[in-house]
């Protein structure tokens, strides 16, 4: 019995073995394909470790922030090749993408200031590959109801790719924390303090929510509002890091890296490395810990008012991970107008409330990204406003032509990159706001 056992261990070692010396052959034979590395990718700008940015303040991040982003422009910007000065390079420094050249770089934190004395804080998180101009909407929408927004560029991000290969999500949650100190002191103590995470921004602000309910040194939220937050995700994310193994060998180094883009859009990087998909995966189990031991100790019971949206078709994290009362939907087939079924927590009965707009006939869902754009976003929109503000509008762009022209797969450009629906997020938003 006892061979028998050990001859089982043994073949199961064999496959094991097998079936990681195949996954290292085929990413290392794809890593020798595609385009080769540009300079956003190699450059890795010199962030703020977290005891720098927990002994910090504002003042003290953004100073940072300019250097970093000065190392850039040194780095890259200023050493690139005559063959990358392209119109949609964003690190070409006469392309009409480059934010260097807009009134203000989205890539960059930012604090929006209500008119008179504050009634409330809050902090927005924005999402992994992402800028803090993903959420300046939401963030607008708080300064009219009197809040002092302030929007962090979380760490690797916003400045060139290659600044996520060794950013870790230990180094956004002590920008978030930055971010709570600086709300907390401009606006004071004493108002209400909410945070807002979009995608993997809502592991962050729910962990941090978490976190100041088991730590009195930290400010305590009153509300969370979640944009297709990242609670969870797919049991293969753990494995993610497997496919930059080959990368230790100087011959592989691209497969450190699961997508190699031209970098054409402003304020979001398209190319994405291995790493920072294993970081996120890292956020989201320590915040599933911090869940059980909340729920554990019995402090989940002072967890606050949870406002979450979400597609409900979501490629990027797990739909199931949120609870759903309202759906969003057309009233019934044939019919466009779009309504909102709601059954509220702890009823059976449906609800069902005209939204008095109508289903677009060119979209079949939402998607993860398209949450916190109205369709006027200039850049994101499917109606940009003034269109091409930022160099490009890429939520209209054209996509029939001829096969081979597009230096882009159709599967990023048919994304649906903004919400119909957009304004009756922002109603609920706005009335959890107005709600004592």
């Amino acid at each position: 019995m006892l061979r028998r056992v050990r001859k089982t261990a043994i073949w199961l070692g064999i496959v094991v073995l097998a079936v990681i010396a195949t996954i290292f052959v085929v990413r290392a034979v794809e890593s020798l394909q595609g385009p080769p590395l540009s300079l956003w990718h190699t450059f890795v700008p010199d962030e703020m470790t977290v005891a720098e940015m927990d002994g910090s303040d504002w003042d003290g991040y953004r100073a940072a922030e300019d250097r970093i982003f000065q190392s850039v422009h040194d780095n890259v910007t200023a050493k690139l090749p005559q063959s990358d000065w392209d119109d949609h390079n964003r690190y070409y420094a006469d392309s009409p993408v480059y934010p260097g050249g807009f009134p203000q770089d989205f890539n960059r934190s930012f604090i929006l200031t209500p008119d008179g004395t504050p009634r409330g804080a809050v902090v927005l998180i924005h999402g992994l590959t992402d800028a803090p101009y993903s959420l300046r909407h939401i963030a607008a929408l708080y300064r009219d109801r009197g809040f002092v927004a302030v929007v962090p560029r979380m760490p690797g991000h916003g400045t060139v790719p290659g600044g996520l290969t060794e950013a870790n999500w230990e180094d956004w949650m002590a920008a978030t924390r930055l971010a709570v100190r600086t709300a907390v002191a401009r606006a004071g103590a004493d108002v209400p303090l909410d945070v807002v995470g979009y995608s993997n921004g809502g592991a962050l602000a729910v962990k941090y929510t978490l976190d100041a309910l088991a730590d009195q040194r930290l400010a305590a939220v009153d509300r969370v509002i979640l944009l297709s937050p990242m609670i969870g995700v797919t049991r293969f994310a753990r494995f993610a890091g497997v496919a930059g193994w080959p990368a230790i060998f100087p011959p592989f180094v691209k497969a450190a890296w699961l997508g190699i883009l031209p970098e054409y859009n402003p304020f979001k990087y398209n190319s994405f490395p291995v790493h920072v998909g294993r970081e996120s995966y890292q956020l989201v189990s320590a915040l599933q810990t911090d869940i059980d031991a909340a729920v554990a100790s019995g402090r989940i019971a002072a967890m606050p008012p949870v406002l979450a949206f979400q597609s409900a078709i979501d490629f990027t994290v797990s739909t199931s991970a949120v609870v759903r009362t309202t759906v969003i939907g057309n009233a019934a087939n044939g019919v466009p107008a779009a309504v909102a079924r709601v059954v509220a927590a702890g009823a059976t009965d449906e609800v069902v409330t005209p939204l008095g707009v109508d289903y677009p006939r060119d979209v079949y869902s939402l998607s993860h990204i398209a949450l916190p754009f109205p369709p006027s976003d200039s850049l994101y929109g499917a109606a940009p406003q003034p269109e091409a503000e930022f160099g490009v509008s890429l939520g209209n762009i054209a996509t029939r032509g001829e096969n081979g022209a597009l230096i882009v797969g159709l599967d990023t450009l048919l994304r649906n990159s903004s919400n119909p629906f957009y304004d009756y997020m922002a109603e609920r938003i706005g009335e959890a706001v107005d709600t004592p």
